[in-house]
């Protein structure tokens, strides 16, 4: 079982990117192999599904993704919505259209929002659900919105919430654990 996780911000150690590095280690505790794609990673050219020619990033992200069992995808919560990374690195899943195993089909994806507040994390919550599905990928039973507000992660990683961080490593089990139909 290999789980890719996806997320964070362009800041080094973010609030998002440390509760998909716990989700990680949830998906480790239960056997899968994992590899993270944050920060700077991410840091990809607009999609643009007319222009062929893909960067090394790019082509890193979409071959993870391709060869992945399940996926964690972690953003940050900007206005109710995803980040404009999150998203454009969700867009050049598009690339994996034409694979024998299309897009996220029998993929699980644990989906995590963190943001300033609770209505700006379960909004991005959701919108992450509804890419997840247009993608055909299946999400988790249990999602992560957390309110950075009241929830701190610490540059080991660490979370001031016990709850929190036992959820975010449930998310991360329940996509390496997963068994498509």
């Amino acid at each position: 079982m290999k789980v890719v996780g996806i997320g964070g911000s362009l800041r080094p150690g973010s609030q998002s990117e440390y509760a998909v590095r716990v989700a990680l280690r949830g998906a480790e505790e239960a056997g899968a192999r994992t590899t993270l794609i944050a920060g700077d990673q991410l840091q990809l050219p607009f999609y643009d599904a007319a222009i062929a020619e893909r960067t090394a990033s790019a082509r890193r992200l979409v071959e993870a993704v391709r060869e992945a069992d399940g996926l964690i995808v972690g953003s940050p919560g900007y206005h109710g919505g995803p980040s404009g990374l999150i998203k454009n690195a969700l867009d050049y899943l598009e690339d994996l259209r034409d694979d024998e195993r299309p897009y996220l089909a029998g993929r699980a994806v644990g989906l995590i929002a963190v943001a300033a507040g609770w209505q700006a994390a379960v909004g991005t919550l959701n919108h992450l659900r509804t890419a997840v599905h247009a993608l055909r990928g299946w999400p988790t039973p249990l999602g992560g919105a957390i309110n950075s507000r009241e929830t701190k992660f610490d540059e080991t990683g660490a979370c001031n919430d016990s709850a929190v961080y036992d959820k975010l490593r449930l998310i991360g089990r329940q996509v390496a654990t997963f068994q498509p139909a």
